[in-house]
């Protein structure tokens, strides 16, 4: 049954500049302005049905201020909707039907212009970051007129990336892809125009895994990765398809925004960003092999330094980021190996679409370094394949104690939701 909860308050806010950009959702065209604009609760954790319910609420958002949460349905379990009403928010389904409240037991008053994300769960349960369309908006200098394609889960900190993007920018364009979609997303792209287009660096690596000449028949300028550690062989596979267009890799999170940005075609950042302190801009540091972020784009609460989370390692002129710091490191007999830096060797094998390497427990040494890998569909014909030679490939390029001693066979790559496979 829909409830109608309120009435639509006065806008809160000026008319958006990218109103009349195009979106392109399911091989409809709308723009901003002509989305359905749905009256919600307020404050409002609104779980979307698809992706035009979600475009609809973050308009919603953007021209009347109500304090929002979004989400997609799958991603906010039955402990996670009772978090939310305890909190106060009224949790709403959102449909072609219209909006189905649960109303609070304790409602409270909302906090005009606020948006909060769940975080990826990454490191556990998923939590709530405060933000505003402010801090989530971090392209502001001007662009060239673009295309984006937007693969991502509703309300993830990369949907919000490209559509602040699109809500603030005039010749910003979406073309937004359901779940469904994402198999055939080049199809859909190359259909509708798409030049411009962000990922997981799993994403891009399932789509070139799956049909690459359909990839390259898609006249993409800028490529963006981002959510994920970036190796060179992903971004060595996408130059070689798109030589002319710009690929950028980007590291961001929920709690501290868009915190490094890199356009030179090389895996991590130059080591002389570290401690370089710019107005306006978020100051990089390492403690104890962990990225330290202080960033005027942080989640409330969070200013200062805050520590990500994430394991880097200093190579020669380059901060690499390797993964999580609770499991990016595998302790085999005494010795620490970066999980991070084997799957990239396993990477850059030229028959490998992907890999996943964890630690197993192992007599004697008490850890033992494994992997998972996809091989690629057209690998060379000339290259040895088999586990042995897979091994082979590590122990030349690695530390006798940090090659795999299982290497395992996959036929597909694993992929999350939120575009991530667990690495």
């Amino acid at each position: 049954m829909t409830v109608a909860t309120s009435r639509h308050p006065v806008p809160a806010h000026p008319e958006p500049a990218g109103a009349d950009n195009r979106l392109v959702v399911g091989g409809t065209a709308l723009t901003w302005r002509t989305l359905p604009t749905p009256t919600l609760p307020d404050p409002a954790a609104v779980l979307a049905h698809s992706a035009v319910d979600a475009l609809s609420a973050a308009w919603q958002h953007a021209v009347h201020g109500t304090e929002l949460l979004l989400s997609s349905e799958s991603r906010v379990d039955a402990v996670m909707r009772t978090e939310l009403l305890e909190a106060g928010f009224t949790v709403s389904i959102l449909d072609d039907d219209g909006v189905h409240p649960s109303t609070p037991a304790r409602p409270r008053a909302a906090e005009p212009g606020r948006l909060w994300l769940l975080t990826s769960g990454s490191t556990g349960r998923p939590k709530r970051v405060g933000h505003t369309l402010d801090t989530l908006t971090t392209v502001r200098a001007d662009q060239p007129d673009r295309t984006w394609l937007c693969p991502y889960a509703p309300g993830t900190y990369a949907w919000w990336q490209v559509v602040t993007l699109s809500l603030t920018q005039p010749g910003q364009h979406l073309v937004v892809v359901e779940p469904d979609e994402l198999d055939d997303w080049p199809t859909v792209a190359a259909a509708h125009g798409v030049d411009a287009a962000s990922g997981t660096p799993t994403f891009w690596r399932r789509t070139l895994y799956r049909d690459a000449a359909a990839l390259a028949r898609v006249p993409l300028r800028q490529i963006t990765l981002g959510g994920e550690p970036v190796d060179q062989a992903i971004l060595d596979q996408l130059r070689e398809i798109f030589p002319t267009a710009r690929i950028s890799w980007i590291y961001a999170s929920s709690e501290v925004g868009a915190s490094v940005v890199v356009h030179d075609g090389r895996a991590g950042f130059p080591v002389d960003w570290l401690d370089r302190e710019t107005p306006g801009r978020p100051t990089l540091s390492v403690h104890d092999d962990e990225l330290v972020v202080t960033s005027p784009y942080h989640g409330a609460g969070l200013a200062g330094p805050v520590r990500t989370g994430d394991r880097v390692q200093v190579l020669d002129d380059r901060v690499l980021i390797t993964g999580r710091l609770d499991t990016d490191e595998i302790n085999v007999g005494g010795s620490k190996v970066s999980a991070g830096v084997v799957r990239g060797v396993l990477a850059g094998h030229p028959a490998v679409a992907w890999a996943r390497v964890t630690g197993r427990r192992a007599p004697v040494l008490g850890r033992m370094v494994v992997a998972e890998v996809v091989l690629a569909p057209t690998r060379p014909s000339d290259v040895d394949t088999d586990e042995a030679a897979l091994v082979r490939w590590c122990a030349d390029r690695l530390p006798e104690y940090a090659v795999p001693r299982r290497i395992r066979v996959l036929t597909e790559i694993p992929v999350k939701e939120t575009l991530k496979s667990d690495v």
